[in-house]
């Protein structure tokens, strides 16, 4: 490690090592007569000439197509008019992420009390596709037909995904730990015509039966013609599916195609729909994002390719749950011809190692996870350079939430030291990231490396102004493909305006907090703008206190909220902590907290009460809830408790004694 100024520097870029981003930023200097030295100049160019960036990224990227653009995107139109992009050009997603058909291994696949490991060549994916895309070619899907998926993160779900796509129809899904209301609340808005599910999953060391959740779903949604069903947990004659209307196991509708099938793939517009994804939902009921097929394709791969250097030799994976963004952006990954490993269960199980113990068997060289998962492997003792080899793994991203410092310490001096650590950030949004992992620059403790080409990302003050080395608002002031299309059943795009353009009115508005240094190009995250604190007037983000408390032995994790005053527009932040087991909220304690923050920050920064808690509520995609906390300070209704994995937590924080009278 070594210093540069504030600066510590973890990791460094092997300068013999030649990658992608180098070769492309070659590329561009011979394609446009320019003499680009470095990253930061490419990166720069890139949000200056953004028509010539995504074209020349078009070209290099090896895209297959039918018909050519006529137009790139109009420059002319701003970010809030959402532009078209490749005008004119007609493509399928499906025939470019199954471009491969030999006999390198496309998808490895396990989980939690699964015995062994599934392997998929890209040929054998190809005919699955192939196979699966009849099937539902048979049942009428096409264009303009959405399928939906309620499914574990499984080859199937892949393959189902690919077969939608391949028809020219639009993919939806959710994850089985969805509750009934949370699947009814998104996919009622899309009425997809057909439903894929299975009928257990395994979690926590438990079979969760799936049958009774689906028929409630099947029941609520008067849409579907078909109920596809996969055995996951079960063998096919230990499940009755007669509860089910209108159901059929995937096998019994296959079971003609003997033969290889090849696939028919329908060439769409670049902007057609391919995914329609959801917001969390923890404030009310879940946007509907729709996006295309040729925006999702280029702005993932261009994450892969050049941002992460995926070749064909590489084993990628992500903890991910079909749910959340990262799974989409996982399975892009086989546009780059690398293997993929999927894993569903628990990551906990049958020990805290299970990750790392597959990162050596399977030879792992990327592994994706979500910054919680991080900090329970330092609660729980995990030293992986201790105990496992890694000498695979050369990238480790996360993503979910910002990575404090302590997690980026913990990496560095107790998993592996010559590892590029990538800590990534965007978002469902735009199923993609503004920022994230770059193998050409440095990685600097607590900051993500660089933002990403293409993305015109600035910090903005509360007037609208760029900002370098203070907080500031998360903006893009440039279109890009992954924008959404639009919001499903949006009359006029008035929610899309509302949630995106409603604050600065010129700049795509993200909603997070953030510093961008002028030393490095690093990006340090400081949480959501939507659940900032504000006391005093004095806005700030949540995860400025967490980065302080979090490195305390004894906090396990922590949420900090704002507190309304009843009748009054006052303010005061309360944190709760979750302790580590055999620690107790002392009051020496405390007065560490608040020493260390009041010193670290400032003593606006400084909570009004500190309390113990025992559980802290997450998203089902590993995200902290903060603003239904405050709800529940506030004696509101928290709707959507769906959207939680542990939705008994908020409880906790109804009718706390100490809180009350304010």
């Amino acid at each position: 490690m070594e210093e540069n100024g504030l600066d510590k520097c973890l990791w460094r870029p092997d300068p013999r090592k030649k990658t992608k981003m180098d070769d492309f930023r070659e590329i561009v200097n011979r394609k446009f007569n320019l003499s680009l030295a470095n990253y930061h100049e490419l990166y720069k160019w890139s949000v200056e000439e953004y028509a010539d960036f995504w074209e020349t990224w078009w070209e290099y990227g090896g895209f297959i197509y039918t018909n050519p653009p006529s137009q790139i995107v109009d420059t002319a139109a701003s970010i809030t008019q959402n532009p078209r992009w490749f005008s004119g050009a007609e493509m399928n997603f499906a025939e470019n992420l199954l471009r491969y058909k030999d006999d390198r291994v496309a998808i490895y696949a396990t989980g939690e009390g699964q015995p062994g490991t599934t392997q998929i060549t890209y040929r054998e994916l190809y005919h699955r596709v192939g196979r699966y895309s009849r099937v539902l070619r048979d049942l009428g899907i096409g264009t303009g037909q959405r399928v939906a998926g309620y499914l574990p993160n499984c080859p199937a779900a892949v393959e189902v995904m690919l077969a939608t796509a391949a028809l020219g129809a639009t993919w939806s899904c959710t994850s089985p730990d969805f509750g009934v209301t949370g699947v009814l609340e998104r996919l009622q808005q899309v009425e997809p015509t057909v439903l894929v599910s299975v009928e257990a999953v395994v979690y926590n060391g438990k079979v969760h039966h799936h049958l009774d959740k689906l028929a409630q779903v099947v029941a609520g949604l008067p849409t579907l013609t078909k109920v596809i069903l996969i055995p996951f947990v079960l063998k096919k004659n230990q499940i009755d599916i007669s509860t089910i209307p209108n159901s059929v196991f995937l096998d019994d509708l296959v079971a003609d195609d003997k033969e290889d099938v090849e696939v028919e793939f329908t060439q769409v517009p670049f902007h057609h729909p391919l995914f329609i994804m959801f917001s969390s939902g923890t404030t009310g009921v879940p946007k509907c994002m729709v996006h295309s097929v040729g925006g999702t394709l280029l702005q993932i791969a261009k994450e892969h390719v050049l941002h992460l250097d995926l070749t064909r030799s590489d084993i990628f994976t992500y903890y991910t749950t079909t749910g959340w963004m990262m799974w989409n952006w996982l399975v892009v990954g086989l546009f780059s011809g690398c293997s993929l490993f999927l894993y569903d269960g628990s990551p906990l199980l049958p020990t805290p190692a299970v990750m790392w113990d597959l990162v050596d068997k399977l030879g792992v060289t990327v592994m994706g996870t979500g910054a919680k998962w991080l900090s329970v492997q330092e609660d729980k003792g995990i030293r992986p350079k201790e105990s496992h080899d890694l000498s695979s793994l050369r990238a480790i991203l996360s993503t979910g939430s910002p990575l404090s410092p302590r997690s980026f310490r913990y990496v560095y001096n107790h998993v592996k030291e010559d590892v590029m650590l990538g800590s990534i950030s965007g978002g469902t949004d735009i199923i993609s990231c503004f920022m994230g992992s770059n193998p050409t620059v440095p990685v600097y403790e607590g900051e993500i490396q660089s933002r990403n080409l293409g993305m015109a990302v600035e910090a903005w003050n509360e007037e609208g102004k760029p900002v370098l080395d203070t907080r500031g608002e998360l903006v893009c002031v440039r279109p890009f493909p992954s924008m959404p299309t639009h919001f499903w059943n949006d009359e006029g795009g008035i929610k899309y305006t509302k949630a995106y353009f409603a604050k600065f009115g010129s700049a795509w508005t993200h909603g997070d907090y953030m510093i961008l240094n002028s030393r490095t190009g690093g990006i340090t995250m400081l949480g959501r703008s939507d659940g900032t604190l504000n006391p005093n007037g004095v806005r700030f983000g949540s995860a400025e206190i967490y980065n302080v408390v979090e490195q305390f032995v004894e906090v396990n994790d922590c949420v900090c909220v704002g507190q309304r005053k009843h009748g009054g527009g006052e303010e005061r932040v309360v944190m709760f902590i979750k302790l580590c087991p055999g620690c107790t909220l002392t009051h020496e304690l405390k007065k560490r907290l608040v020493t260390a923050i009041r010193s670290q920050l400032s003593a606006r920064h400084v909570p009004a009460h500190i309390l113990p808690i025992a559980e802290i509520p997450y998203t089902v995609s590993g995200k902290k809830v903060e603003v239904a906390v405050r709800q529940m300070l506030e004696g509101e209704k928290v709707k959507n408790k769906d959207a939680l994995s542990n939705p008994e937590s908020l409880d906790l924080f109804a009718n706390i004694p100490e809180l009350s009278g304010w």
